[in-house]
């Protein structure tokens, strides 16, 4: 054997050991009791290798220069495979890490060199992850977690959930990875928390931590239901407060800055008054981080329902060309009055003008136009009313006029009529020639004389105005006679009577004269005869 060790160094001296590139890969790793291959990347040439021999660290494990020479303490661990150069050995042990060198003398070609590192390690096992405590608070506890392991070679990673944890201003990591302090926790820190152990021939992932973080409150928020600018009296209100707190928050409830003896997410107002006016706030307080924290006050405007709603006016007898006020008035919070007049929007004109608010409507001078019926609608944001006023607008007398006759007859008829237009209805006086003859609207007198010709006026007075308009009438009363052809009717008429009647007695007293004594029918002819001398 000696023998075969000196040829093969004198080989290599002689060919001046030419280092092939890439013979054999960098690093090889294997776990303890694994078999490990060294393969070269050389394939099997068409003439066998003249030698090839193996070391570790310099010290020779087997050779083959014709013969196969392996160092005692390989014996049955290890197998040369002449065909590549490769070499194979079995149940490796810690000890087995180092450098491997093989050298292969090809025919006709230059010698082969090339190196590997094999590393051995024991491979994970037990991985055991513990937490100095579990319940925290947050910003004010510190925690520290450690990771063991068997094995050999190790690596230490953490993970809270997927997230790899790495080293901040809050997070140490000491002894290699395998001890993890976090300062001053915050919730988001809650885990889970694992260590993952590795080295090159293999890993393992520890046992869950979580956390029990406790927090807040923060992020209180007060909400209101119904939600509404404006609430009416007799309403119920539900305020309810939350805030994001770990255990849940206590809840203090406060009105204008006092303290309610209310307590609890929910504030419930049944049948609100004026009185809960106000900004109500919540205060949330957490027992285990012993924390306070206010809400933004919330107002809570509570308005009265309108009701007495009234138009009055600034005088009950409004006049024509005087000023007018109607204000409109009404119990409870006023937010807009509405006009109308007779059902519709009220139009302004030149004379009228709205002011305070439109509380007052104001009329500079009346006209009769301006009567009719207003109302007023009074609005708050929950509730409105209305109220109406009838306006009649007084005036006159106005246009005054006489009709009748100019001219009249002896003994005939008179009838005079007097009008005007006048809010309320005037009174109506007669005057013939400065003296009052009559108080009426109408003026009639029978059998008229000479002496009723002259100026008839008619006196209008308005009792409510004070106002005062008179119209005149000329009268002129004409005497008695009948016209030519009025007389020559009359002849005719009496004539044909006069006629009638004495033919009718006449013939009577023919047929009367036969049967009586001529002293009978005296009487009668007389009486004829007076009838026509009458006619």
């Amino acid at each position: 054997m000696e023998t075969t060790v000196i040829h093969f160094i004198l080989l290599g001296v002689i060919s001046g050991l030419t280092k092939g590139a890439g013979v054999l890969p960098d690093v090889l790793n294997a776990a303890v009791g694994e078999m490990v291959m060294f393969n070269t990347t050389l394939t099997p040439p068409e003439k066998p290798f003249l030698s090839v021999g193996w070391t570790f660290d310099g010290k020779n494990i087997i050779t083959f220069s014709g013969v196969n020479s392996t160092a005692p303490e390989y014996e049955g661990r290890i197998t040369l495979f002449m065909s590549t150069g490769s070499l194979e050995l079995r149940n490796v042990a810690l000890n087995d890490s180092g450098v491997y060198r093989v050298s292969i003398f090809p025919s006709g070609e230059p010698q082969k060199t090339g190196d590997t590192r094999l590393n051995v390690d024991v491979p994970v096992s037990n991985v055991i992850a513990t937490a100095s405590s579990t319940d925290l608070v947050e910003f004010s506890s510190s925690v520290r977690l450690s990771c063991s392991s068997s094995g050999s070679s190790l690596s230490f990673l953490w993970l809270n959930g997927s997230s790899e944890v790495t080293a901040s201003d809050r997070v140490q990591l000491t002894d290699g990875g395998a001890n993890l302090t976090i300062f001053s926790v915050t919730r988001y820190d809650q885990g889970p928390f694992r260590c993952q152990v590795s080295n090159p021939v293999s890993n393992g992932t520890s046992n869950r931590i979580n956390f029990s973080i406790s927090y807040g409150p923060d992020n209180i928020n007060v909400t209101i239901s119904p939600s509404q600018e404006y609430y009416g009296e007799g309403s119920d209100i539900i305020l309810t407060c939350s805030a994001v707190s770990r255990p849940p928050a206590l809840f203090h409830w406060f009105l204008n800055g006092d303290l309610l003896s209310d307590t609890g997410p929910e504030l419930r107002l049944m049948n609100i008054q004026m009185n809960h006016s106000g900004n109500y706030s919540c205060q949330a307080f957490n027992n285990k981080t012993l924390r306070y924290q206010m809400s933004q006050p919330s107002f809570v405007s509570i308005l009265e329902r309108i009701s007495g709603v009234s138009v009055t006016s600034s005088t009950h007898v409004p006049i024509e060309g005087n000023s007018v006020n109607l204000t409109c008035d009404a119990a409870g919070y006023v937010f807009s009055r509405k006009w109308m007049k007779d059902g519709s929007d009220l139009i302004l004109t030149g004379n009228i003008i709205l002011y305070n608010n439109n509380r007052v409507l104001s009329f500079n001078s009346l006209n009769k136009n301006d009567s009719g019926e207003y109302s007023c609608t009074v609005s708050n944001s929950i509730s409105n009313n209305k109220a109406k006023y009838v306006m009649e607008v007084n005036y006159g007398p106005e246009k005054v006029q006489i009709t009748g006759p100019g001219e009249i007859h002896l003994n005939e008829n008179l009838t005079l009529t007097c009008s005007a237009e006048s809010r309320p209805s005037a009174t109506y006086t007669w005057i013939l020639d400065g003296t009052k003859i009559h108080n009426s609207a109408v003026f009639t007198k029978d059998n008229i004389q000479p002496s009723d010709s002259g100026t008839y006026t008619c006196e209008v007075m308005n009792i409510v105005t004070g106002r005062k308009l008179s119209a005149d009438h000329e009268l002129s009363v004409k005497d008695g006679g009948l016209s030519a052809g009025a007389i020559a009717a009359i002849v005719v008429v009496c004539l044909a009577f006069a006629a009638a009647v004495g033919g009718y007695y006449i013939h009577k007293n023919k047929t009367k004269n036969k049967a009586s004594p001529p002293s009978d029918n005296k009487e009668e002819e007389e009486h004829v005869y007076e009838i026509i001398e009458w006619l």
